[in-house]
């Protein structure tokens, strides 16, 4: 008789849990948690009740913190340890978040909303292979010596830039800032990571963890506090050598500005998206294609720069496949995301909430129709839940299939030819992802040759792994996480010329 394997998430009670969970004891700086002169209440999106206070930086901790790393970079051990050295230190980091894997996922939950499962299954893991990923490639940085004239010797080499600043999202606090912690540290950097306001906790508690692993005092720093305090310091720093956000286009543009206006450090920026999700008529499977729609946008509760929130059909197949998208919606009903079964939880909070259902209303006045929710449900639980939402006869202009909304939001499109498909996608100012589905192969490649984005998936959508860059082009700005690429954005490169004849 065969043993069925446990559900571990299922196998928690995860509420009973949330009531003794510890939140960290404050801000990680040079080793160790420190106290600020403020702290700030922590609301849980569940249910809009307060988990605790935490210390909340200002602008003489973040002096504080990037001084440590300063002092660890041009003094410390980090950057002139080996590689492999670094990537011990790595590979123990990962082993302790994944030993404490049910906490962190946990603070992830309660701190932004995310589903238990999501924040265990999916977060948790790519912070842990993500770090695990880099430890590997920590060695394997490798020099050039170009072909020079006899009695000469020419090495290219590349070393590490120096203080990372990487400010970060709340909608995947420990993926994201994994991918920058990652690559960034492997590369002999040292860092000041600022959370978002929204998910302060998490990546705190993983700072601790990183001590314990062996990181020396002052190499990783985390700071929670206010965007327009700690992250506009953080710009300006002029000890602060490379900068690296994630987030809202507006927001990155500010942090061009404090680069120009101060020591002019390498920027490097993934922002928003407003991704299209094509269906040609001939897909193979019509039923897979828009479940994968319907994921792509409600996943998350739709807070992705990756969401596939344009849904772009050929006209001839597009009554079924919303047909279906809305069918699909109802296992997608947001519920408390403490339960082991949700799939979508609350939004990040009731701003966001109220934001989403003034650009709703804007869109439904510009000539849009909701199909499919449109309103907000569980009014009760006091936290911002809102139904996924499926919207018809949106223009071409209409801020519904313009903007990023950042919430679980599909605007259907159609389209009577490929040419018209192209068209249709390529109008917006972002340029982050797309994704078609077809089974003609001279189809596939044309479109997707055409797309002007980073990231382009067939019959399929969010698939990818660590081996492969993520980022974008226009308003998505040029930065690259993920891959070996990743570690260029925290390296310099360096010529020494030797005349040795």
């Amino acid at each position: 008789m065969t043993t069925q394997p446990v559900d571990h998430v299922s196998s928690i009670d995860w509420i009973e849990k949330a009531q003794q969970i510890a939140l960290p004891e404050g801000i990680f700086i040079d080793g160790g948690f420190r106290l600020c002169a403020e702290t700030r209440e922590i609301i849980t999106p569940r249910d809009g009740s307060v988990l605790g206070t935490l210390a909340w930086a200002g602008v003489d901790d973040t002096d504080r913190a990037v001084a440590a790393a300063r002092r660890a970079f041009d003094d410390g051990p980090w950057p002139t340890m080996a590689g492999s050295e670094r990537g011990l230190v790595l590979n123990r980091w990962a082993d302790l978040i994944d030993e404490h894997r049910d906490e962190i996922a946990l603070l992830v939950s309660l701190e932004m909303g995310k589903p238990i499962r999501h924040a265990w299954e999916i977060e948790l893991r790519a912070l842990i292979n993500g770090l695990r990923f880099y430890a590997g490639l920590a060695d394997k940085a490798m020099g050039e010596i170009p072909r020079t004239p006899p009695g000469d010797l020419a090495i290219v080499t590349r070393e590490p830039s120096g203080v990372v600043a990487a400010v970060v999202p709340w909608n995947f606090p420990l993926t994201i800032g994994g991918w920058k912690v990652g690559p960034a540290l492997a590369a002999g950097c040292t860092m000041v990571l600022k959370t978002a306001e929204q998910s302060p906790l998490s990546m705190q508690r993983v700072a601790a963890l990183g001590a314990e692993a062996g990181m020396p005092e002052g190499v990783f720093n985390v700071l929670s506090g206010d965007g327009t305090v700690v992250g506009r310091r953080l710009g300006e720093h002029p000890d602060v050598n490379v900068l690296t956000f994630t987030g809202s286009t507006e927001v990155g543009r500010h942090f061009m500005r404090y680069a120009a206006d101060s020591n002019l450090k390498k920027v490097h920026l993934e922002l928003g998206g407003k991704s299209p999700h094509i269906i040609f008529p001939e897909a193979t499977d019509l039923q897979a294609a828009a479940d994968s729609a319907a994921w792509a946008i409600f996943f998350n509760a739709g807070e992705m720069c990756t969401a596939g929130s344009r849904l772009v059909v050929h006209e001839d197949i597009a009554e079924e496949v919303i047909a279906r998208v809305i069918e699909t919606s109802a296992a997608w009903q947001p519920a408390d995301p403490l339960l082991p079964d949700t799939l979508m939880g609350p939004l990040v909070d009731k701003t966001s909430l109220t934001r989403i259902q003034k650009q709703l209303a804007q869109g439904l006045e510009q000539g849009a129709t909701v199909r499919s929710g449109g309103s907000a449900v569980h009014t009760d639980s006091g936290g911002p839940y809102l139904a996924p939402t499926v919207i018809t006869d949106a223009a071409r202009d209409n801020l519904l299939v313009q903007e990023e909304l950042f919430g679980p939001v599909l605007a259907v499109q159609t389209f009577s030819t490929e040419a018209e498909a192209i068209e249709i996608a390529r109008d917006t100012p972002y340029g982050l992802a797309a994704g078609l589905w077809t089974s003609d192969l001279g189809r596939a490649h044309r479109v997707s040759n055409a797309m002007h984005a980073g990231i382009v998936w067939v019959n399929c959508y969010e698939e990818g792994d660590m081996s492969v860059p993520f980022g974008g082009v226009k308003l998505t700005g040029g930065g690259r996480d993920k891959s070996h690429h990743a570690m260029d954005e925290y390296t310099d490169l360096k010529t020494t010329w030797v005349k040795y004849g």
